[in-house]
């Protein structure tokens, strides 16, 4: 499964690939269409005003797991067809674009089942347009590929459940950084966004040497399941942590910044939060 972000006018959608098409966080899609800033309100009332969609909820939305800022939880997703279901309950004239915008993202999937090379493009396009520079959108999509592998390779070694993956990816992100996932999203300020997506280039860095050397040490140790491989994610997160720690030495400053690329009107500007 893979969880990401689409931005529709300025709003952020969480999506997730399940059963190889796109789920959207109904949510997410409800507040991007309404001028009310509590969804779980409006959908309840929109509920009540649709008896046959209330019928049919049940059918329409699945509860998936969705990376927060609290780290992974169920949501209520719904994938293409669900969506523009629930659409047609809400009188907003943001919806007829919402419905082109999210037909054109349905056909991309489509696309990119068929050709995989057209969804590293559509990456690239979308941090470049964002407004990230080059070498920064480099060392991104490397954390991606390296991210893949060991991903892949955990899946070799039985394990399997997201809930899993979240548990080993924060223990090499606790052994290379020193503090958890959490903990870096709140000294950037960040809620919601994707933690990657804010990182500097050296937090870049050290994140994809925690993720290689756990790849290759997961190999070595030959880990079987989940706690083998919690241990070798443990091992391959020091080795980061050791060269943080010695370049930190070096240079006297954290590698670990408050510094952050968030998104406003005008797009993406790297700023200083005090």
């Amino acid at each position: 499964m893979e969880t990401s972000i689409a931005v529709f006018k300025g709003k952020e959608i969480r999506k997730k690939i399940h059963n190889k098409e796109w789920w959207f966080v109904v949510e997410d899609v409800v507040l991007a269409l309404i001028d009310s800033s509590d969804p779980k309100q409006y959908i309840q009332r929109m509920k009540q005003r649709d008896p046959e969609l209330g019928k049919g909820w049940v059918q329409i939305v699945h509860t998936l797991l969705i990376d927060t800022s609290g780290g992974p939880q169920k949501m209520n997703c719904a994938n293409t067809e669900g969506i523009f279901r629930i659409i047609q309950s809400i009188p907003s004239p943001k919806a007829e674009p919402f419905k082109r915008w999210l037909a054109k993202v349905g056909y991309e999937r489509v696309q990119e089942i068929e050709d995989p090379e057209l969804g590293t493009k559509r990456t690239r396009a979308l941090y470049k347009a964002k407004g990230y520079s080059d070498d920064w959108i480099e060392k991104r999509m490397r954390g991606i590929a390296i991210r893949e592998e060991l991903t892949d390779e955990w899946k070799k070694r039985e394990v399997r459940r997201e809930r899993e993956y979240a548990i080993l990816t924060a223990e090499i992100a606790k052994a290379a950084f020193g503090i958890t996932p959490g903990k870096h999203k709140k000294i950037k300020g960040l809620k919601r966004e994707n933690l990657r997506d804010h990182m500097t280039d050296l937090e870049l860095i050290f994140s994809m040497l925690g993720e290689a050397a756990t790849t290759e040490i997961t190999r070595v140790d030959d880990a079987k399941g989940f706690q083998e491989s919690r241990h070798s994610a443990r091992k391959g997160g020091e080795v980061a942590g050791k060269a943080r720690k010695d370049l930190e030495q070096k240079t006297g400053k954290r590698v670990v910044s408050r510094e952050n690329y968030l998104t406003t009107s005008q797009g993406i500007k790297k700023i200083e939060r005090k």
